[in-house]
C-alpha cells in the first residue's frame, strides 16, 4: 500500500510549511502529493509551485470541482501540469455540492452523474487528440450553439500535444451510484470517510461499474486512495477531542441540512441518530454541543489514531480491505517523520 500526502485546501492564509512537507514526503518514499480546493485556493497552483521542487512523486488534485471549469479548461490545466512534471499528474475530479456549485460558481447542480460522465468523456477526447472535439451535450455542448451564440464556434483540438493520452482520472465519490460510475469510467476512486468494516458494501458498488460494458478498468488495475487521519500519538484522547470538532463541522455544516453528502456517508455507517443530533445542534449554532455528540467509534471508523504499533496493525486492515493508497495529512515535519517508517512496510 502506498502513501500520499494530502495538502488539502488553504484556510485563511497559505500554509507556511507545505513546501518543506512536499519535499520531505518525496524523500520519505511517499508515492504522491495531492492538493484540494473548496472556495478559496485552487488545486493546480500549489501542485505546480511546490511540485517544482520534486522529481518523483505524482501530483494529484483531490479534488478539483467540475463546476469551477469547463471540461476543456480542466483538460488544459491537466495536460500543462503533466508536461511540467514529466508525466506525474493525476486528475482528481468531483461534483462538490449544491451550496458551492450554485452559490459560488453560479452553475446548476442537477444531474451530477450525467454531468460527470459527459465531463470525463470530453477530457478524454481532448487528451487523445485524435480529432477536433465535439459534444452533443446537454451540459457541455461543443461547439456551443445555444442562446447568445454567434454560430461561429469551431471544433478544435489542443494546440499542445498532450504528454499522455491516458493521464489518470480519479473521481471523488461517496454514494453507490457515483461509485459505480467511478469504477466504470475512471482509473481510481478518491474515497473520503472510508470505513474498512464496510469494504464489502463498497466492493459491491464498485463491481457494478466494473461489470458494465466498456468499463475502463478492472479491480486489478484500479486504484483506491482513501483519505485518512493517521496520527501516531501517545495521547489518543487529545486527538479524538480535536477531531470531534472537525467531524461536527463536516457532518453538521458542510452542506445544506437537506442535502449533505458527508452526513449521508455516516448514516450509511449506522450513525443515523448521531448525525441527526449533530446536524440539529450545529445548525442551531451550538457547535460545542454538536462536537460533544460525536462518539469515538464514529471517528475511529475512518481514522487511525494511536501508538506506532497500533497504527501499523490498522494499516494492514485498510490494505486488506482493498485500499491501495492512504492519503494522509500532517501538521508538521515531525509527524511526517513519525509516519515515514510506515511507508515501506
Amino acid at each position: 500500500m502506498k502513501f500520499g500526502l494530502q495538502l488539502g485546501y488553504w484556510m485563511a492564509q497559505p500554509p507556511r510549511n507545505a513546501g518543506e512537507l512536499v519535499v520531505a514526503a518525496e524523500k520519505a518514499g511517499f508515492d504522491a502529493v495531492f492538493a484540494a480546493e473548496s472556495w478559496g485556493s485552487d488545486a493546480f497552483g500549489p501542485l505546480t509551485w511546490w511540485g517544482s521542487s520534486t522529481e518523483r512523486v505524482r501530483l494529484g488534485t483531490s479534488v478539483v470541482q467540475m463546476s469551477a471549469r469547463t471540461p476543456a479548461a480542466t483538460a488544459m490545466h491537466a495536460l500543462t501540469l503533466d508536461h511540467l512534471s514529466g508525466g506525474r499528474a493525476i486528475l482528481g475530479l468531483g461534483v462538490s455540492g449544491p451550496q458551492v456549485v450554485e452559490g459560488w460558481y453560479g452553475q446548476p447542480f442537477a444531474k451530477p452523474l450525467q454531468r460527470t460522465r459527459e465531463y470525463v468523456g470530453i477530457i478524454r477526447r481532448i487528451l487523445a487528440r485524435e480529432a477536433p472535439v465535439t459534444s452533443d451535450g446537454p451540459h457541455y455542448p461543443l461547439p456551443y450553439t445555444g442562446p447568445g451564440a454567434t454560430g461561429l464556434g469551431k471544433p478544435l483540438k489542443p494546440i499542445v500535444h498532450p504528454l499522455r493520452a491516458d493521464l489518470p482520472i480519479w473521481l471523488g465519490a461517496e454514494g453507490p451510484k457515483n461509485m459505480a460510475l467511478t469504477a466504470e469510467i475512471a482509473d481510481g476512486w478518491l474515497a473520503i470517510y472510508y470505513a474498512p468494516r464496510l469494504a464489502n458494501m463498497y466492493n459491491d458498488w464498485l463491481d457494478e461499474g466494473f461489470a458494465r460494458v466498456g468499463a475502463r478498468r478492472s479491480r486489478e488495475d484500479f486504484e483506491i486512495a482513501a483519505s485518512c487521519q493517521v496520527v501516531i500519538t501517545d495521547d489518543p484522547g487529545a486527538e479524538l477531542e480535536r477531531m470531534r470538532w472537525i467531524m461536527a463541522l463536516y457532518i453538521g455544516g458542510m452542506g445544506a441540512p437537506e442535502l449533505n453528502f458527508h452526513a449521508q456517508v455516516y448514516r450509511r455507517m449506522g450513525y443515523e441518530r448521531e448525525v441527526d443530533e449533530i446536524g440539529r445542534l450545529f445548525q442551531a449554532g451550538k457547535k460545542a454541543e454538536a462536537a460533544a455528540v460525536v462518539p469515538d467509534e464514529l471517528i475511529l471508523d475512518t481514522a487511525i489514531i494511536g501508538d506506532e504499533g497500533h497504527v501499523r496493525e490498522q494499516l494492514k486492515v485498510w490494505e486488506a480491505a482493498g485500499v491501495t493508497m492512504m492519503l494522509v495529512s500532517v501538521p508538521d515535519i515531525e509527524q511526517l517523520h513519525r509516519l515515514a517508517p510506515l511507508v515501506d512496510q
